[in-house]
């Protein structure tokens, strides 16, 4: 459970430096990989999006049993992004500057699961082999 606990919180905390400041780098981005942002909804979405995650996983590191079965879900945000970018970077359309951020998110997934891995039976499970009792 305090591997758990650790991934998570790394995860959402370095998640959160990495993305709330691109609420203010539309121009800059827009000016340093033209063309320009077409559409700022799909980037703020993004953004958005993103940062709820990170969200997401503070909940988790606050509580690795209970929250447990999200963990998987996660990984699949993780890999979303990362085989997206990977799969990108294979066709030409994207640089190392997409793709290395893929890369540290497949990381981050394959550490969920050896995360949900160590927090499943005997982690914390009550004698009956749900989740514990938290009352």
């Amino acid at each position: 459970m305090r591997l758990a606990r650790w991934v998570f919180l790394v995860a959402g905390l370095v998640g959160l430096a990495a993305i709330v400041p691109q609420y203010a780098l539309e121009g800059w981005i827009s000016r340093r990989y033209p063309p320009a942002i077409a559409h700022p909804e799909y980037f703020y979405g993004f953004v958005g999006l993103a940062a709820a995650w990170q969200v997401v996983f503070l909940v988790i590191a606050s509580d690795p049993i209970r929250y447990r079965p999200l963990m998987l879900v996660g990984v699949l945000e993780k890999v979303a992004f990362g085989g997206a970018a990977l799969a990108l970077f294979v066709q030409g359309r994207v640089g190392w500057s997409v793709v290395g951020p893929g890369v540290v998110d497949l990381a981050l997934g394959v550490l969920f699961l050896v995360a949900y891995r160590a927090s499943g039976a005997g982690a914390g499970a009550s004698p009956g082999g749900g989740p514990a009792r938290l009352d």
